[in-house]
């Protein structure tokens, strides 16, 4: 509990100054306005204690006789819930919280100060202590046993009544903490629900309908993407431009979280529009890029792969922003697919990008990802890679893809040891059918 010192009746006059930095170190210089309110309670001897308040001083410490003084350092816990209590307790330096239950949560500390009085309703009633009290700062407390606070102290004309005040005040600020708290709870309540609209409404964007074109027998084509909080910035797409012409697309955000969400909303809506105008990959992520850097103050980014993929032939024209290799499934054998590298998007104006091609076969399929699958983690720091995800595939490739994706997700989650995302994780897999 502390350092525990016994104080003289003669020395219990002089508690009310015998604090703070002159004290203890005459050689360093104190605050005037400290020296000030430290003066100012030697000339008021008790009196500035809220309990001995206007109360005959004499009598006061005749009836405090031999009690004791805790010195506290911070930290140190002064009550503990479910503990018994015998003794009142008066803050005469430093700084208590005293804590609703074992909580620890800053947010719920009732703060007691110089003054204050403490431990006195356990003392009444004989229950258990219902709060955790714990030292802020450094601390003295006067220790008071029940047989001298009840029988001798109280008898001190005035200090009753002056207890009723303390006890009105304290209920007061415990008031006020709470309703600080319901407040608090409420505005967390509202930011939950509205980050819970922007998830549905980040939702709506993406393709999350299945099976994907039902109506085409020429290919199959699957997609995921699971935020790792509330909402994230990862995105995925695909939609034909015209009969024969599928665009898609994989990005990734720099953060999670609200700002993420909001410039992938911008990103995606962006290439829905440029797909229709620029059948080149190259010139729609030159296009794109010069659109989001404009306004760009945060100085978000986002890494883009994308391409066109004519069915009837399996031709892939694709460009790349900065983002991860896809993974292309030909002839029994997982292999990266070669990509320009190509600078992030939405920070570097001016950026030129490059394109390639590739033929998908019938039966090839390409498996698009963000590094939130290549870079998970064990509690070790041991990262997943990109070539485990490429063996893991390579063994199920004949399935179909949504099982495919399904099945890495929950090695991703059995590698790292928990379910728990700690990046974005979203997977896009286009599979030709037919020749």
């Amino acid at each position: 509990m502390g350092q525990v010192v016994v104080v003289k009746k003669e020395e219990l006059s002089q508690i009310s100054f015998k604090r703070g930095l002159n004290r203890r170190f005459k050689s360093v210089a104190v605050d005037l306005d400290r020296r000030v309110e430290v003066d100012d309670r030697r000339h008021q001897g008790l009196a500035w204690l809220s309990l001995f308040k206007n109360s005959n001083e004499s009598a006061v410490i005749e009836a405090i006789g031999y009690s004791e003084i805790l010195v506290l350092e911070a930290g140190a816990t002064l009550l503990r819930p479910g503990e018994p209590n015998e003794s009142v307790f008066l803050i005469l330096a430093g700084k208590l919280g005293a804590h609703l239950g074992d909580s620890q949560n800053p947010e719920s500390v009732i703060p007691m100060v110089a003054g204050d009085c403490l431990g006195e309703l356990s003392a009444i009633d004989g229950k258990p202590v219902s709060a955790l009290v714990k030292a802020v700062t450094k601390s003295r407390v006067l220790r008071l046993s029940q047989d001298v606070f009840w029988n001798r102290l109280m008898a001190v004309p005035g200090v009753a009544r002056n207890l009723l005040g303390v006890l009105a005040n304290r209920m007061r600020r415990n008031t006020e903490v709470m309703l600080d708290g319901q407040r608090k709870q409420i505005e967390l309540e509202y930011i939950r629900q509205e980050l819970d609209v922007a998830r549905q409404l980040q939702i709506g964007m993406l393709p999350m309908r299945r099976p994907w074109f039902p109506d085409r027998q020429d290919l199959e084509i699957a997609g995921m993407m699971e935020a790792a909080s509330s909402i994230g910035g990862d995105l995925f797409d695909a939609f034909f431009v015209d009969d024969q012409r599928l665009f898609f697309c994989i990005g990734d955000v720099s953060g999670h979280g609200i700002p993420a969400a909001m410039f992938m909303a911008r990103a995606i809506s962006l290439m829905r529009i440029a797909a229709f105008a620029d059948a080149c990959p190259a010139a729609l992520l030159a296009r794109i890029n010069e659109q989001l850097c404009a306004g760009n103050d945060a100085n978000m980014f986002v890494t883009l792969f994308c391409g066109f993929l004519e069915v009837a032939t399996g031709r892939i024209v694709y460009s790349n922003g900065g983002h991860l290799a896809p993974l292309h499934w030909r002839d029994g054998k997982m292999t990266p697919l070669p990509i320009p590298k190509g600078t992030i998007i939405g920070v570097i104006p001016g950026g030129k990008y490059i394109q390639s091609e590739v033929v998908l076969n019938q039966g090839d399929f390409l498996l698009c990802f963000t590094d939130g699958v290549s870079e998970a983690q064990t509690a070790a720091g041991e990262e997943y890679s990109e070539s485990r995800l490429l063996n893991v595939v390579e063994a199920i490739a004949s399935h179909p893809l949504e099982s495919v994706l399904s099945h890495v997700r929950i090695d991703v989650a059995d590698f790292s040891g928990d379910s728990k995302l700690a990046d974005d994780c979203t997977m896009l897999a286009i599979r030709k059918l037919s020749a």
